[in-house]
């Protein structure tokens, strides 16, 4: 249970005095930065250290310092503790949440002497202006001891709350940790309170993405603290109704976005333009939802020319129009050479525009990262196919790799700098420097299986393979549960001449994967060391039925069967594979003979069960079913089939009270829902029968069976008449 205390009251006392200077000048950015540094601390979950935010002094009273942060920061434990500028640590006394907010207060004891923020005038940080958001950095393997991050932006929209009370978007860079920090203006001021970073991913073949800054504004966080009935001693402007201004649709524009309701989002931007026809944020807010949500290629890139033309030294807008520059119309049929042809052509117009962002924000790292990948793709795309070894375009490549140096030249402490690079370099099998690439950011964080199990298929092509034995070995032992790194290890156990360990990895990667392509190629993997592997031609059989393909499922089973003529699943597997190709006969008979070799294989009565009700032998199918219920009480396939049973038998009320026991078992079971709604419906229920159709309906709907929920909307519509 979480406890939340109550401040004392005499935490009112200690005014501060907002000052609106006639004449207000701003600051240079080192001295907000100063500002930003006396009033920011560090939060520490004192359990998990590596759980950690922000927050600012907004009071002093005796010993008691108050400190305003994300509600977030402090909420899955009861033992925080305060980092003070001058590197004191100071356990945590309260937290108090603000009721409705991703607010809260917390309090902790000091006899030092700390400077307490100036509460600025936050109705003033309006669209374009400048703001500075400070705060810490969470520790990790690249920044270890984290000191305060300081980043200058601009504000895009100043509106009504929305979801957790936010209602102030920025474009400063932040990263994790920094959440509860401040937001100052230009005279070091507190504006805001930093809460999210709202990432969008702003391209659908890549993980570039727009990131916002969310905030709370400090009138807002204030008018809460009176609710509770703490003054830092801030008289607020009254709140008089208005009409909503343009940013208070942008905001819920933002917000219907995150939901994906494009329709209703664009609507509140349009209304947003209509009442500032210079909102070059909203322009690129529509363009990115037209271009990624709506697929509208053309229409994205009218907003970005309109954004770009308000503001021609935006740099974020040139890198918005190229990402929908880079974008293919869906619709169009081309042939192959056509479609080539406008892949270059579009990947050219990309780059220009990504160039033209670079050239207005040389420091822009994230342009450098698109322009990189746009230089890759046409790498690939132009490249000499017909060369035997196949060769990349060479002007291409060069510029991708480039372009993701000069990122790491911007960010030398960003693993995911080096990460990108060394994932273009494997692309074009430069082990080299691929691998230089992974040392570092193995350097940078030692527990990075990622970086092992990368480094891993390096060395393996490069041929070090008991190098690579030694990356995977290290990747598993920090994460065990990656059945993809049991596949590879499972590779270069081959490659060493270690057959059985190569067995016993396929064998676990086969446990640990949920895809049926993944663990047909594990089962392939170990045919290919052992031919004769009767387990592994039955899991592929398994497979292959579960997608469809009975032919081959069927020649998998029959393999077994070679192999070892008494294994009950692979008559079994047979049978059903026979059975779904119209063979009904031929599957009875497979079935009979893995129930002869197994006399309790409840699977193999339910389904010769089915069968035997099909070719009108009703009595040896109830006699089936229920053998099959006897092994095995909770099988719902088995009363869903001997209710079919009984009712082809003519036991109407027997079929429902097996259908019934069958959703007893799955609640989710939707033939089960179907077929006792189409009895009740037929016997004169029609009231919950109906009510049965439609449940089932629902369930067929969300299982994406479009057949059978077209069916029951048939029956629903039938039995309503």
């Amino acid at each position: 249970m979480k406890y939340y205390y109550t401040l004392p009251s005499l935490l009112i006392g200690v005014s501060i005095v907002l000052v609106h200077a006639k004449v207000v000048v701003a600051l240079s950015s080192q001295e907000v930065a100063n500002i930003g540094r006396e009033i920011t601390v560090r939060i520490v979950d004192t359990e998990k250290p590596i759980r950690s935010g922000s927050g600012v002094l907004i009071k002093h009273f005796g010993n008691t310092y108050t400190v305003l942060t994300t509600y977030h920061v402090v909420e899955n434990s009861s033992k925080y503790e305060i980092i003070t500028p001058d590197q004191q640590s100071n356990l945590v006394q309260s937290v108090k949440r603000l009721s409705g907010v991703d607010l809260a207060v917390v309090e902790f004891n000091s006899s030092n002497n700390h400077q307490i923020a100036k509460i600025g005038n936050s109705d003033k940080a309006t669209a374009s202006t400048t703001v500075y958001v400070t705060g810490f950095p969470v520790a990790r393997g690249a920044i270890p001891n984290p000191t305060l991050f300081f980043n200058k932006g601009q504000v895009q929209a100043n509106g009504a709350p929305q979801g957790e009370g936010y209602n102030i978007i920025y474009d400063n860079d932040t990263l994790g940790g920094m959440s509860g920090g401040p937001v100052l203006n230009e005279q070091g001021e507190v504006v805001a309170i930093h809460g999210r970073v709202d990432p969008q991913k702003i391209n659908d073949k890549s993980e570039t993405k727009i990131l916002t800054g969310l905030g709370i504004t400090i009138y807002s966080a204030l008018r809460q603290l009176s609710t509770v009935g703490i003054d830092v001693g801030v008289r607020l402007p009254d709140v008089i109704a208005a009409a909503p201004k343009a940013d208070d649709f942008f905001i819920k524009a933002q917000e219907k976005q995150k939901n994906q309701n494009y329709e209703g989002a664009i609507a509140d931007i349009n209304e947003a333009i209509r009442l500032n026809p210079k909102y070059a944020e909203a322009y690129k807010l529509r363009g990115v939802i037209r271009s990624f949500g709506l697929r509208d290629k053309q229409g994205a890139i009218a907003d970005f020319n309109q954004a770009i033309k308000i503001n021609p030294k935006d740099a974020e807008a040139y890198v918005q129009r190229g990402q929908a520059r880079g974008m293919l119309p869906g619709s169009e049929k081309l042939s192959e050479r056509a479609e080539r042809d406008q892949v270059i052509k579009s990947g050219q117009e990309a780059i220009a525009d990504f160039s033209q962002a670079i050239k207005v924000n040389p420091n822009y790292a994230e342009a450098y990262i698109v322009r990189g990948h746009a230089h890759l793709s046409l790498a690939i795309i132009r490249s000499n196919s017909k060369n035997v070894p196949f060769t990349f375009n060479s002007e291409e490549k060069q510029a991708a790799i480039a372009d993701f140096t000069q990122v790491i030249k911007l960010n030398p402490n960003d693993p995911e700098a080096y990460r990108t690079r060394a994932t273009s370099l494997a692309i074009f099998e430069d082990w080299k420097g691929a691998i230089a690439d992974y040392n570092q950011i193995i350097k940078f964080n030692l527990n990075d299986a990622q970086a092992y199990h990368s480094r891993g298929i390096a060395r393996f092509e490069s041929g070090d393979k008991k190098g690579a034995l030694e990356d995977l070995n290290q990747a598993l032992k920090i994460d065990p549960n990656d059945a993809s790194k049991y596949s590879l290890r499972a590779l270069i156990h081959d490659g060493l001449g270690d057959k059985q360990g190569a067995i016993a990895d396929y064998r676990q990667a086969i446990k640990l994967d949920t895809s049926l392509y993944s663990r047909l190629e594990n089962f392939n993997g170990i045919l290919k060391i052992n031919p004769n592997d009767a387990e592994a031609y039955k899991g592929g059989g398994q497979i292959r039925f579960q997608q469809g393909n009975y032919k081959k499922a069927i020649a998998d089973f029959d393999k077994v069967l070679k192999i070892n003529p008494n294994d009950a699943e692979a008559f079994a597997g047979r049978g059903a594979s026979r059975y779904k190709l119209g063979d009904k006969q031929g599957g009875l008979e497979d079935l009979t003979q893995a129930i002869k070799i197994n006399p309790n294989y409840a699977e193999a009565y339910t389904n010769r069960g089915g069968i035997r009700a099909q070719l009108a032998d009703t009595k040896g199918a109830l006699e089936d079913l229920s053998q099959a219920i006897k092994i095995n009480p909770n099988d719902a396939s088995a009363y869903h089939n001997r209710g079919a049973a009984r009712y082809l038998s003519g036991d109407k009320q027997g079929a429902i009270e097996d259908f019934s026991q069958a959703i007893g078992i799955n609640p989710n079971y939707a033939n089960a829902y179907k077929n006792r709604g189409n009895i009740r419906a037929e016997s004169g229920d029609k009231y919950r029968g109906v009510q049965d159709l439609q449940k089932a309906a629902e369930l067929f709907k969300q299982q994406g069976d479009n057949e059978s929920y077209k069916k029951t909307l048939e029956l629903i519509l039938k039995y309503q008449q």
